[in-house]
């Protein structure tokens, strides 16, 4: 599944491409991309005809590009997407052959290069949703207010996030994924972070001290960039930024997806483990497991 870094690659392409342009016409190709969207596809054709894209944003996993005003919206609206496990939102020729799991086609008044959603297992969508306060000192589309800053948002409250992670008495692994407290950081990132930190991801957050959980944000929001300046990490073809080309990451993962090659740091083969349907990766030598309760780390 994407996250931040593929997302925030795909919205820059999207600044490029697309914002500013006006939306002529929409193919919605197959109802579930835009299951989210309750009047159902000929509503969010219908009304995305003619309005212009006025942005390209993001919080965490969430892409959005708002629209330009519309007396009747009450507002502000916004095109809100989230990629899935497979999505991919691609800027290609007019005349290009539709993709096999084409999902929706924009098209605009420049007769410049379509939008098209792809989505092959069909898990991501896109909805019309209006733009509400966030709580936070912004403005989001209403799906994405319940979505906490994520680390490379200029406006990321990194004490006040300590503390939220330091209430929690589940593992640290599982608060790093949980998006009300931190947005944008999944399963891969996660494990490449709590490598670098030397953490195993069932410690228990609320017996970390705070100086261990900011190093730990210290090294989530490095990968994070790091891997954005890569491209992000493809691990198949289902991610790729607007233009079709993979990101380049995977070859530096020192702990995702890495089961039994030595660790880059002791040599000790590294270990899957599995973890709410999925894997984790880690450590057995440098990522020593959790202690007792009883014997709290200082």
């Amino acid at each position: 599944m994407p996250e931040l870094p593929e997302v925030e690659v795909v919205r820059r392409g999207l600044s490029s491409h697309v914002v500013g342009r006006i939306i002529t016409s929409v193919d919605v190709r197959h109802p579930r991309a835009v299951r989210r969207h309750a009047a159902g596809p000929r509503d969010f054709e219908h009304r995305l005809a003619g309005r212009r894209v006025d942005g390209a944003l993001r919080r965490g996993k969430y892409l959005w590009l708002p629209l330009d005003e519309d007396p009747g919206d009450g507002g502000g609206e916004a095109i809100v997407g989230h990629l899935g496990m497979s999505g991919q939102l691609l800027v290609q020729p007019r005349d290009a052959p539709d993709e096999v799991h084409l999902r929706i086609r924009f098209s605009f008044d420049d007769d410049g290069p379509e939008l098209r959603f792809v989505d092959q297992r069909t898990f991501g969508g896109l909805a019309l949703a209006a733009v509400v306060d966030d709580g936070l000192g912004g403005r989001v589309p209403a799906p994405v207010a319940h979505i906490a800053r994520d680390p490379l948002d200029p406006l990321f409250d990194e004490p006040a996030t300590i503390t939220r992670i330091r209430r929690s008495s589940a593992g640290i692994k599982r608060v790093l994924l949980d998006q009300s407290v931190m947005s944008g950081v999944g399963n891969i990132y996660a494990d490449e972070a709590l490598w670098r930190a030397r953490l195993h991801g069932a410690r228990p957050a609320d017996r970390l001290p705070r100086a261990r959980v900011r190093g730990l944000l210290g090294h989530v929001t490095d990968v994070m960039r790091q891997a954005l300046e890569q491209g992000g990490t493809s691990f198949d073809a289902l991610y790729v930024n607007v233009n079709g080309q993979s990101g380049y990451f995977d070859r530096s993962l020192a702990a995702y997806g890495q089961e039994g090659l030595p660790c880059g740091r002791c040599g000790t083969p590294i270990r899957r483990v599995a973890f709410m349907n999925r894997s984790s990766f880690f450590c057995p030598s440098c990522q020593r497991g959790p202690r007792s309760r009883h014997a709290p780390e200082r």
